[in-house]
């Protein structure tokens, strides 16, 4: 302890501005564009707002002992939450969001952020002080440009990334260690500390990692092979110990994940012969959506030392042979998609494209403190010759640059780029032909340096509100408030479970946010045998199940999966929904007409082929057979801003000008007492473009975005027959930076009634079936009576970590479609218990011991040896 303050005390000054100087920085960038706590945005961009606001929000509850740590029942009906933290929540800052309400996530995000980008600081100095003979302010240029890299900046909203860009010099320090000092503390606790923190990033890290041992081998290796062995053994046992996290998520996805992506080209999308040169330039953002090219700038002057590195006669031909090796196995990566996928986990990324490059900023960052070591005077000449072919490669760029598809190069970055370079032969020319090495010049030296770091970020954050557009900070404020009120008042009303959702949430996550069991979820971690279960149900989730929503689908799904709560702005005109409370804008609706979990029925709904749509589940459970729904056609009636052209059963709608919605209005004929709805299906999912629909029925208008949510549009449901008037309105934006947008196609619409007296009638029958469980965490339990062995169909998704046990006996779950759980039971009385355990935990746990304990022993038997050997 006493060393460690001593250490500090010592280099305290640098330690804290190596954290201090990059929030600064990021402070006053956000500031630009109007981020900042109480201001009028917030850092809740892309994906921040709708997945990981909510996912920590949902953390927050679970420290608060609202939600168990192992299974939530807050999204997608349930989800093996232990899987959901080791993607989104493994990171040792997440349990600060402890001390926030969830109503301040925004404020908690902002926060994060900025410890974060502080840590990469802090981690890469102290790096850089056990590594480089560098002076102190040397070494804090080389963690600021680090912790400023554009990867970090265009990159930020997905704050548990940042982790292992934290970890990473840690680790590579580890390394070090071990080959030059055989000390392998360092490297078994920050390899855990990354594993744990994220496994999708540490797959990347740990394969570069692996590299750059063999790159150390290579330079020395009669040396450093002797402490191969430390190596692999430390690398193994922090893999052994991580597994409490890593297995029970590995096993996750292969049971629930999504296949492998096929190579289908050699040469990646989009990537260009100018690429390294021209995002090495400051303030370059091109997109973080489709079509971009890697995010690897971390600096001019780290660039320049780079270069030199390999240019200098000192260096030896073994170091520019290993570590040009991992330059090219890195930029041969970003060209070749084979390469490409394999560090993806051959899983292609859905958005932020080439999610390894930061191993490429780090890497040349890592050679610039090398080569900045050997930097004397007798290479200033050289410095000038390359800094003068860099300026010309930067004017070549300005010339050629539109041509060869890179048209979001500014005149600022070419100037920009142009005067750091300049200016950075100016200050090594007073450096070293002027000999002016004051603490005055270091200063200035730091300054520049953080100049062109913010200009960078600056450049890139503006890309970044262009396209994503950070939100109004009201809005997530300003719901908050009066949905938890109504998600509270619907609480007190309940002491058995029910499910609730929300028409007019902020995001599809909010479910995790609020606390209330949903259906909605949009996430890399979620259980694809349901969501692709409940699609065929009538729910929407495609693809590769990414997401799941919850509009537009029929009452039958309401009741049989027990929404028994909707939250609205408007009336929902659903039948059996009474309003009974209002807050602010929202109402609380209840459904009178819902099902419990469990459901007696018989083995028959384990037949191939069985109960495939809505309408066989409600007969397989009732016993009954019945169509429910007529279907009719519906007439256009009027139309604006739009050309119609039909091809057989398929309609296109091409709007005259795209500033303007498509307004289309159908007249519909509804029969009495049915709930009626129109069918407003893509032609091609896949392909069609993306709009905003508003559909407006009387005075109702509900707002949701089309080829995102199911076919059945609501238009209510009435007692008497009526000729209902609809209004479409279609606001079209492109999608994947698409230009063509002009035009959607849908199959011919047409309207689906439910006839009330069949659902009511079939509804009234499975409810003599029901079976109430009480929740408990992640228990389910059931008192159950029967008169024959019957199958207990319940609408908790199927997972491989549930078991099942009747009179605490332990009894086998059949697979129902890998969707639901369906259970076997025998007659007469019994106790149902179900309790889910993530699968692989307890192996994991018992190797997380085991993993630490061997770990200690290690280090024990290596001190005991060292003191044999030195007496």
């Amino acid at each position: 302890m006493k060393k460690i303050l001593n250490y500090i005390q010592k280099n305290g000054f640098f330690l804290l501005s190596s954290f201090i100087v990059p929030i600064m920085i990021m402070v006053v960038v956000y500031y630009s564009v109007g981020v900042y706590p109480g201001g009028p945005k917030s850092i809740l961009v892309s994906d921040a707002f709708s997945q990981y606001s909510n996912f920590h929000a949902s953390f927050n509850n679970v420290l608060h002992g609202k939600q168990n740590i192992f299974y939530s029942w807050y999204g997608s009906l349930g989800i093996n939450y232990w899987a959901l933290i080791s993607y989104y929540l493994g990171g040792i800052f997440t349990p600060l969001v402890y001390f926030f309400d969830n109503q301040s996530i925004p404020e908690f995000f902002y926060f994060l952020t900025l410890l974060k980008i502080g840590s990469m600081g802090v981690s890469f100095w102290l790096y850089a002080q056990q590594t480089f003979t560098l002076k102190a302010w040397q070494q804090l240029i080389l963690s600021i440009m680090y912790a400023q890299m554009s990867f970090l900046v265009a990159h930020a909203e997905i704050v548990m990334w940042i982790d292992a860009l934290i970890y990473l010099p840690l680790v590579v320090l580890g390394i070090d260690r071990i080959i030059e000092k055989k000390k392998p503390i360092v490297l078994f606790v920050t390899y855990l500390l990354l594993f744990l923190s994220n496994f999708y990033m540490s797959f990347m890290i740990g394969i570069f990692t692996v590299l750059y041992f063999i790159a150390r081998l290579y330079i020395n290796k009669k040396e450093y092979l002797n402490n191969s062995v430390m190596y692999l053994i430390t690398s193994v046992l922090s893999g052994l110990a991580s597994m409490i996290i890593i297995l029970p998520m590995l096993l996750d996805i292969r049971n629930n994940g999504e296949e492998l992506s096929k190579i289908k080209t050699i040469k990646t999308a989009s990537t260009g012969v100018l690429d390294i040169i021209v995002k090495n330039m400051i303030g370059i953002y091109d997109s973080t959506k489709y079509g971009t090219i890697p995010f690897i700038y971390i600096g001019l002057f780290p660039l320049i030392l780079c270069l030199l590195y390999f240019m200098s006669k000192k260096v030896s031909i073994r170091n520019k042979i290993a570590y040009g090796s991992l330059f090219l196995i890195l930029i041969l990566s970003f060209y070749f998609e084979p390469l490409n996928l394999f560090w993806h986990g051959f899983h292609s990324p859905n958005m932020f494209l080439f999610r390894f490059s930061f191993l490429f900023s780090f890497l040349l960052l890592m050679v610039a403190g090398y080569s900045w070591e050997k930097l004397a005077e007798s290479d200033f000449n050289r410095m000038v010759n390359l800094i003068i072919g860099m300026i010309t490669c930067v004017i070549l760029v300005s010339i050629f640059g539109e041509k060869l598809h890179y048209t979001y190069i500014s005149v600022v970055s070419i100037i920009g780029t142009i005067i750091f370079l300049i200016v950075y032969l100016l200050m090594n020319y007073f450096f070293f032909k002027k000999r002016k090495q004051s603490h005055f010049m270091a200063v200035l030296f730091v300054l520049i340096v953080v100049l062109e770091a913010s200009l960078n970020s600056k450049g890139i954050i503006n890309g970044m509100s262009l396209e994503w557009r950070y939100p109004k900070s009201g809005s997530y404020e300003k719901a908050y408030r009066p949905i938890r009120t109504l998600v509270d008042k619907a609480d007190e009303r309940n002491t058995n479970f029910y499910r609730m959702e929300n028409l007019s949430q902020l995001t599809i996550n909010d479910s995790f946010n609020y606390g209330y069991a949903g259906v909605g979820m949009f996430s890399s971690i979620r259980n694809r045998h349901s969501s692709e279960y409940l699609s065929e149900l009538g729910f929407f989730s495609v693809g590769t199940n990414l997401s799941i929503r919850y509009e537009n689908n029929t009452l039958l799904m309401d009741s049989l999966l027990g929404i028994k709560y909707i939250i609205d702005k408007t009336d929902p005109m659903k039948y059996g929904f009474e309003k009974i409370a209002t807050e602010g804008e929202y109402s609380l609706y209840e459904n009178k007409e819902t099902l419990p979990l469990g459901i007696y029925t018989n083995e028959d709904i384990f037949l191939p082929n069985a109960v495939q749509t809505q309408i066989d589940l409600y007969n397989q459970l009732s016993g009954m057979k019945d169509s429910f729904f007529s279907v009719d056609e519906i007439a256009l009636v009027d139309s604006k801003n739009v050309e119609i052209s039909e091809s057989g059963n398929d309609v296109e709608y091409r709007a005259l000008d795209t500033e303007d919605p498509i307004e289309l209005i159908w007249e519909v004929d509804v029969p009495a007492k049915t709930q009626s709805y129109i069918s407003l299906y893509p032609v091609q999912f896949n392909k069609s473009v993306d709009a905003m629909l508003r559909l407006d029925v009387g005075e109702n208008s509900h707002v949701t975005e089309y080829r995102k949510s199911g076919q059945f549009f609501n238009i209510g449901y009435y007692e008497k027959a009526t000729k209902v008037k609809v209004k479409a309105l279609f606001y079209l934006y492109p999608r994947d930076n698409r230009k063509d947008f002009d035009s959607i196609s849908f199959i011919k619409p047409d309207a689906a009634h439910l006839d009330i007296t069949k659902y009511q009638a079939t509804l009234d029958k499975i409810k003599e079936k029901a079976i109430d469980f009480k929740m408990k965490g992640r228990k389910a339990i059931a008192k159950i009576d029967t008169k024959e062995e019957q199958v207990i169909f319940t609408t908790i998704p199927y997972d491989k970590g549930w078991k099942a046990y009747v009179d605490d006996k332990e009894v086998e779950i059949p697979t129902f479609k890998d969707a639901f759980l369906a259970i076997p039971v025998p007659k007469g009385k019994h106790t149902l218990e179900l309790v889910f355990l993530p699968q692989g935990f307890l192996i994991g746990a018992v190797l997380f011991v085991s993993g630490i304990s061997l770990f200690i022993g290690y280090v024990v038997y290596l001190n005991r040896k060292s003191h044999y050997f030195k007496s």
